[in-house]
């Protein structure tokens, strides 16, 4: 198991004013306060079921435009997981798996995916949706971490080829179904899109995140707020439960 990815004196800094006065703040409310998380195998469909629960409703609250993509706001529900991320068909590298899912109506990062059903594959960025994403501790962000980038100007790392192009960050975006139905969300994962991993330890954060296309002191998408922790320390205790 790898080890926690804060410790508590980060965690600490984490929930801090600092934070507090983030643009992000805005949305702190109890869809944003985790209450329950587990991701269950269905051996019958050899698929896996990411859920959590909230104290409020899932997937209730969502961004407010910005009106363009540099300080878009998006919104999420992630699972940082102790996967590889040679298990999401991304080339080895360092940093935190997790899955992520998110709401942003500024922009479109899931060309291939009609979330919506409307017909247009390009307007659907609000709709709750999936991404796989390589996260590293980034000091330059209030929330800490931040999607790991690869330099555009070089040779591009392996991706699957439903990553969005155009963006250069260890992201996937796998068109999975997601459902926000009362205080529970869930996420549904073929075990074969995962390299039929089903051993693999898990947490549970609720955050704030910002899309930087204008100063290069800061990341591309950063995390700027966390609204919650599941475990209390992100030390990823959980385990998959198989069900019968």
């Amino acid at each position: 198991m790898k080890k926690p990815l804060l410790t508590l004196a980060m965690l600490s800094a984490l929930t801090g004013s600092s934070v507090a006065q983030s643009s992000g703040a805005a949305y702190q409310n109890a869809d944003y306060t985790p209450k329950k998380a587990a991701i269950k195998y269905l051996p019958e469909l050899e698929t896996l079921v990411f859920e959590f629960q909230v104290a409020g409703s899932a997937g209730k609250t969502q961004p407010k435009p910005a009106g363009k993509t540099d300080g878009a706001p998006v919104l999420g529900y992630v699972f940082p997981t102790t996967l590889k991320s040679t298990d999401i068909g991304m080339g080895a590298t360092d940093g935190i798996v997790a899955m992520a899912l998110t709401s942003h109506p500024d922009f479109e990062d899931t060309p291939l995916w009609d979330e919506n059903g409307d017909g247009n594959y390009t307007n659907d960025g609000l709709v709750w949706h999936a991404h796989w994403v390589v996260l590293i501790k980034d000091s330059r962000v209030a929330g800490g971490f931040s999607v790991k980038e690869f330099d555009h100007m070089g040779a591009a790392p392996k991706l699957p080829p439903t990553s969005a192009p155009g963006m250069h960050m260890y992201m996937d975006s796998p068109g999975f179904t997601v459902t926000m139905q009362g205080n529970t969300g869930r996420v549904v994962v073929p075990l074969d899109r995962i390299n039929r991993r089903r051993n693999f330890k898990f947490d549970l954060v609720t955050c704030y995140m910002e899309v930087n296309a204008s100063d290069k002191k800061r990341p591309m998408l950063g995390v700027y707020q966390v609204y919650g922790v599941l475990s209390g320390n992100l030390s990823l205790p959980y385990s998959v439960a198989a069900t019968n």
